[in-house]
């Protein structure tokens, strides 16, 4: 398959990184296309559409070529419990392609890439490349009714975010609601819960300290990335 563009977001690493598309709605990031497919008439009709379904590659797997496994564990059961593959979202699978549902903000142009676009609930580490965009067509795609498996119990799942003042002004306003947005989602695995242990996620070209205190978490710091 061709890698028609690459998904630009705050974050440089996977820790942090939403678990699924859309949890964040106030992460935004942009879809750049490569240049063999900066063609304005590819584009033509999209912004039509609300929400568009990225197919993307995980390509920071630290694993072997045709290296995967037929059960995995999930981190949303604690680690322990083993499932398979197909009934999850894990990336360690046969072939290593994700899919996302993403908000169209804006189509914009940038004299360097063409056209781009603004899209915002991402679930991707920086520089992921995509190999498809499809529309999302809400009278085939939505299934209020559908049966989530052992996800239904996570999709309730949010935590309460305190940033302190002193920390409040360093971050532009919509970073900083991204980021609360990413936070409540809990970013630590589920089977770490030690009230004392402070985390580091990068973001936005800042290091973010913190940790989670009952529902609550909390933010220590955050640094710039020099």
């Amino acid at each position: 398959m061709k890698v028609i563009a690459k998904a630009y977001t705050d974050f440089p690493e996977k820790f942090g990184v939403p678990r699924q598309s859309g949890l964040a709605q106030k992460l935004c990031g942009k879809i750049v296309f490569e240049a063999e497919f900066q063609n304005p008439d590819a584009l033509r009709g999209i912004e039509e559409y609300s929400h568009l379904w990225l197919i993307w590659g995980f390509s920071r797997l630290e694993m072997r070529k045709n290296e995967w496994s037929p059960t995995v564990r999930p981190p949303r059961l604690g680690g322990n419990k083993r499932v398979g593959v197909f009934a999850t979202r894990s990336p360690f699978r046969p072939n290593p392609i994700g899919l996302s549902c993403v908000k169209l903000e804006a189509v914009d142009y940038e004299e360097e890439h063409g056209l781009v676009l603004k899209v915002s609930g991402l679930d991707l580490v920086d520089e992921t490349p995509i190999y498809d965009i499809k529309p999302y067509l809400p009278y085939v795609d939505s299934h209020p009714n559908a049966r989530g498996g052992f996800s239904t119990e996570a999709a309730q799942y949010s935590l309460d975010v305190y940033v302190p003042a002193e920390f409040e002004g360093i971050l532009d306003t919509d970073k900083l609601e991204a980021l609360i947005s990413v936070l409540k989602q809990d970013p630590r695995p589920s089977y770490q819960n030690d009230p004392t242990r402070i985390y580091g996620m990068k973001f936005a070209g800042h290091n973010i300290k913190f940790r989670v205190e009952k529902e609550t978490v909390i933010v220590e710091g955050i640094i710039p990335i020099r």
